[in-house]
C-alpha cells in the first residue's frame, strides 16, 4: 500500500504567504499610528512563533508497504526541492516490524514504529503524520496491523 499527504503543500505555502503578509501589515499598522509601540514587538514575536509552530508541524509524509521492505519518509514541505535538509527516510524488513503507536497531541501527531534489530533489541523511530488525513492513517494503521499479524503467524508456525 502507498499513501503519502502531497496535497497539503499548497496549503502549508498559502498559510505561510498570509503569515507573512499579516506580519508586514500589522508591522506598518503598529508603526504608522503609534497606538501602542510596545505591542507591536509582541505581535512580531507572536507571528515567529506561529510561523516555527508550521514550520515544525508541516512535513512530508510517504508510506510504501507494496515489496518486501516497508519504506517511510518524513521532509519538509518548503524548499524541499532545492534544499532536503530535513529528510528522515527508514527502510524496514517486514520481518522485522514488531509494533507501532501513533501519539495524537493537541497540534502533532506521530507514528512510532518498533523494529527488532539482530541483537534483539528494539529500535524505535519516529515520524510526524500530523498532515496526514485521518483516512490516510486509518489504512496505514490496517497496513501495519496486518504485517504484524503476518510476522506473528509466521514465527509460530
Amino acid at each position: 500500500m502507498r499513501t503519502d499527504n502531497r496535497k497539503v503543500k499548497n496549503t502549508i505555502i498559502s498559510t505561510y504567504f498570509v503569515l507573512i503578509l499579516l506580519a508586514v501589515l500589522l508591522g506598518t499598522v503598529f508603526n504608522s499610528y503609534q497606538l501602542f509601540e510596545s505591542s507591536s514587538l509582541y505581535v512580531l514575536i507572536g507571528l515567529l512563533i506561529t510561523v516555527g509552530i508550521v514550520h515544525f508541524v508541516a512535513r512530508y509524509f510517504e508510506y510504501d508497504s507494496d515489496g518486501a521492505k516497508i519504506i517511510i519518509t518524513n521532509s519538509g514541505l518548503i524548499l524541499n526541492d532545492f534544499f532536503n535538509y530535513r529528510e528522515h527516510k527508514v527502510e524496514i524488513s517486514k520481518e522485522k516490524l514488531s509494533g507501532f503507536k501513533i501519539k495524537n497531541y493537541l497540534f502533532y501527531k506521530s507514528l512510532i514504529i518498533y523494529t527488532t534489530q539482530s541483537n534483539g533489541k528494539i529500535a524505535t523511530e519516529r515520524f510526524n503524520i500530523t498532515l496526514l488525513k485521518r483516512k490516510k492513517t486509518k489504512f496505514i494503521k490496517q497496513s501495519l496491523i496486518k504485517i504484524i499479524k503476518e510476522n506473528k503467524k509466521n514465527k509460530q508456525g
